[in-house]
């Protein structure tokens, strides 16, 4: 039996953990039918958004170019997700064929396949984990306790904060990190030769496409359209990626407690988002199941959330305005064993 860690609810939870992967196992099977069919309705929609944001560059108005943006950013957080799922081997049975798309969509989301795959990896070996947390500043899904805040000199307490702000942490670090950061292998040892090389084979590759488009078209039309795209998209998908781990409910553990189930079950959220955001974020928010069953493609996620009722039961399911509000909860208190908020200066 895999016990799932006290936390606030109604009750205490066991169950068989086997028992539940074999459950989630039938979910597991990817379709290439379903995984091609969701490739060509996100690819298409996403390079006839792309011709139409140069068309109205040049014929309609730059204002129409930047406003398509939004639309156009969110078929690109749609490929992160086909590229996530490929990089767990998820979306298609054929390694190659993960591979090559998840190759291919890493040159629309900027992030190197291999490089991003590997770190992804060890995220899902330790999330939530206090006792193995990466190395590297992740101020996303890593977590700092109060008491280690508190011991922290004043300048490096305002430094923290002022990462974690809103402002800074939501909107101003994700295109850095996707636009510059992801363009050097930072954080990666010297002996993982293929993801330090997919990082500068990534970067060439854009790099033809971008130069190629701008000598066709201009270097100012490119940028207006690439820019804000991947600006936008970078933002929505460290958001998901934020909030999928560190809510008010969300359990941190020591490594004496922690269990890939109970961490799971409550260390990640379940975001019911409107359908159409369901949509554009390929069923990401049911993070529970993808935590417990990494190999169930995005298209069966909700179908897998649902065969299993202790999920709703069980999981913390955060609305939209409840997801928007969750950034602020930074720190584990492990005397209270909750997420708070940034102590008021002073205290």
């Amino acid at each position: 039996m895999d016990p799932v860690p006290s936390v606030p609810r109604d009750a205490e939870v066991t169950f068989d953990r086997r028992t539940m992967l074999a459950s989630l196992a039938p979910f597991g099977s990817p379709s290439v039918r379903r995984s091609l069919t969701q490739l060509g309705v996100t690819v298409a929609p996403y390079l006839s958004l792309v011709a139409a944001m140069y068309y109205a560059y040049y014929h309609i108005s730059p204002w129409l170019t930047v406003a398509l943006a939004i639309p156009t950013a969110g078929f690109v957080v749609r490929l992160f997700i086909i590229q996530h799922d490929c990089g767990h081997g998820a979306y298609f049975r054929s390694k190659w064929a993960n591979e090559l798309v998840g190759w291919l969509c890493s040159l629309t989301t900027f992030t190197p396949y291999p490089f991003w795959r590997r770190h992804h990896a060890n995220h899902h070996a330790v999330w939530n984990n206090l006792d193995k947390r990466p190395t590297g500043g992740d101020i996303y899904s890593g977590c700092i306790t109060l008491k280690e805040y508190e011991a922290l000199s004043p300048f490096r307490q305002w430094l923290y904060r002022a990462a974690l702000h809103p402002l800074v942490s939501q909107l101003l670090l994700p295109p850095v990190v996707f636009i510059l950061v992801y363009r050097v292998p930072f954080d990666t040892p010297k002996g993982w030769h293929k993801e330090r090389l997919s990082v500068w084979l990534t970067n060439i590759a854009i790099g033809a496409v971008l130069l190629t488009m701008a000598l066709l078209l201009g270097w100012l039309p490119v940028l207006l359209v690439q820019l804000p795209v991947v600006a936008l998209a970078s933002i929505i998908g460290v958001w998901l990626f934020s909030v999928q781990h560190r809510f008010e409910e969300s359990l941190w553990s020591r490594q004496t407690d922690w269990t890939p189930a109970g961490a799971a079950i409550h260390g990640t959220s379940w975001l019911r988002l409107p359908k159409v955001l369901q949509w554009f974020t390929g069923n990401i928010g049911f993070h529970h199941v993808h935590h417990l069953a990494p190999r169930v493609p995005n298209y069966r996620l909700q179908a897998a959330h649902r065969s299993e009722p202790l999920f709703a039961a069980n999981v913390t399911g955060l609305t939209l305005w409840q997801a928007l509000r969750a950034p602020s909860f930074t720190l584990w208190d492990e005397a209270t064993g909750a997420m708070i908020r940034f102590p008021k200066r002073g205290r």
